[in-house]
């Protein structure tokens, strides 16, 4: 029986603040936790409405009432299962290959999105700006569904960053070079703008390459892609050069 106290304990992990005080995150749904409980991430606690997860634990699983899932869920609609996992330790950043670097992306099922667009192209390196959405927010590991445990996530100054890296800086506009026509490389960093202001000013300084996706509508009037669509079909590209 799940007590009082550990309701309110994960209910508060909500909260970005809360999250970086206890370093527990949750994550919601079988496969994104049974991904999580594979690439060994450290279960703190399992709470299912069901008599599944063999493998883990009696002591480290409890069976729950719906209403008390709904009770700790981030979701609108939850799922059978909900677990409590402690925030590993951020391991060093990869500044070879390809990279995909994140300027203040704010919506948490976009970051979730691109980071399984990451893991789908084998991109291993994700860079976010400080300002971007976090990584352990409820519905972007929901998003992520199990990505999160194979993409290398770090938060930086993306503009210090980007002025100490040797490798080709490539960024989505709206008046680029058409992505079709463009020789791309394997090595290459990537930036993508928040959803509203696209790159920022400052950022976008720094960038060598402006690529643009071409609109193919006969009136033109769409303003501007999701960031995750534009995402998907840049690193399609990125990788059809290099097959």
């Amino acid at each position: 029986m799940v007590s009082k106290n550990q309701i309110k304990l994960i209910s508060t992990l909500h909260q970005k603040k809360q999250r970086q005080t206890h370093q527990l995150f949750i994550a919601e749904g079988v496969k994104g936790i049974q991904e999580l409980l594979h690439a060994h991430f450290e279960l703190e606690h399992l709470y299912t409405t069901a008599s599944d997860f063999e493998t883990v634990s009696f002591n480290k699983k409890t069976v729950v009432t719906e209403a008390d899932l709904k009770k700790m869920s981030a979701l609108a609609t939850p799922n059978s299962c909900l677990a409590v996992f402690k925030i590993p330790e951020e391991k060093l950043m990869n500044t070879s290959g390809l990279i995909v670097a994140l300027d203040t992306i704010r919506d948490p099922g976009n970051l979730g999105t691109i980071l399984r667009l990451c893991d789908w192209f084998g991109i291993e390196q994700l860079v976010c700006s400080k300002e971007t959405v976090d990584l352990y927010n409820p519905k972007v590991v929901q998003a992520t569904m199990g990505s999160i445990a194979r993409v290398n996530v770090s938060y930086v100054d993306l503009k210090d960053f980007l002025t100490t890296t040797s490798l080709p800086i490539f960024g989505t506009f709206l008046n680029g070079e058409n992505i079709y026509n463009t020789i791309l490389p394997e090595e290459g960093i990537i930036v993508l703008g928040n959803e509203a202001n696209g790159i920022s000013t400052e950022v976008e300084k720094i960038i060598t390459n402006r690529l643009t996706i071409p609109r193919f509508g006969i009136l033109q009037k769409t303003e501007s892609l999701n960031v995750a669509t534009a995402t998907a079909i840049v690193l399609s590209e990125f990788r059809r050069g290099s097959l």
